[in-house]
């Protein structure tokens, strides 16, 4: 991770925040590190590499199943708000707002990939500065998406 990679994310939480210990399936972050490699000039790629370089990595069969990865559908909350929303994390090409199919390349996606039910991350969205909590996972399994290379 480049120095500036750094300095992005401590901007991105807030300067006081520590970011919550993440897992990542090994099959994700291949992916998603080929993926970053072929955006140009992206601050939310940006973040996601640095998310990738911070993360533990595991082999998707072994990463517990309140972990938030890639095809997981995932509840969560607003804290400020306390909004609950549900969405699918997916791959920029699968995205759709209408199916709430949201892009790991989007800031909402790249926040909570690899935290864990319960885990809280202050990420800086559009809107501003916002602390988000993992209230469940579910649909997660060893996928086509998870393991075939993109094109």
């Amino acid at each position: 991770m480049s120095p500036d990679l750094g300095a992005l994310l401590t901007m991105n939480r807030g300067p006081m925040t520590s970011p919550p210990p993440i897992i990542v399936a090994a099959e994700d972050r291949a992916r998603l590190l080929e993926l970053v490699s072929r955006v140009d000039e992206s601050i939310v790629a940006e973040q996601l590499e640095a998310e990738l370089e911070r993360a533990r990595v595991a082999p998707l069969r072994e990463v517990p199943a309140d972990v938030v990865v890639m095809n997981s559908e995932i509840e969560y909350e607003d804290t400020a708000t306390g909004q609950h929303r549900t969405l699918h994390l997916v791959y920029p090409q699968d995205a759709d707002a209408n199916a709430t199919r949201v892009s790991i390349l989007a800031p909402l996606g790249c926040a909570l990939l690899g935290l864990r039910v319960g885990q809280e991350i202050d990420w800086r969205m559009p809107g501003g500065l916002r602390r988000l909590r993992v209230l469940a996972v579910s649909g997660r399994q060893l996928t086509q998406a998870n393991i075939i290379a993109p094109r």
